[in-house]
């Protein structure tokens, strides 16, 4: 499995965990410290078990707000840069 906690920027999630499959390939599990509680659970929820491109495919460049980024678009970096992890 591989782990990964990463420092989201411009939202108000303090951090973002991430579990992946050994190949990179799915999500095992996402976790979000602050931010919008119930959102953010059901978020992770949803993406358990996915493949990572299509939940990439799916929440890059949402927004929130007058923010350029969002919790969810800010997920898809983690989850890049948990695949990247599998490449090194």
């Amino acid at each position: 499995m591989i782990d990964l906690d990463f420092k989201p920027r411009g939202v108000c999630a303090r951090m973002i965990h991430v579990e992946l499959s050994d190949d990179g390939s799915a999500i095992e599990n996402v976790a979000f410290d602050g931010g919008c509680n119930g959102n953010l659970k059901a978020i992770g929820r949803l993406v358990a078990g996915q493949p990572v491109d299509s939940i990439v495919e799916l929440l890059q460049g949402n927004t929130c707000g007058p923010r350029k980024t969002s919790c969810a678009d800010q997920l898809t970096l983690a989850l890049r840069e948990a695949q990247a992890k599998v490449r090194a």
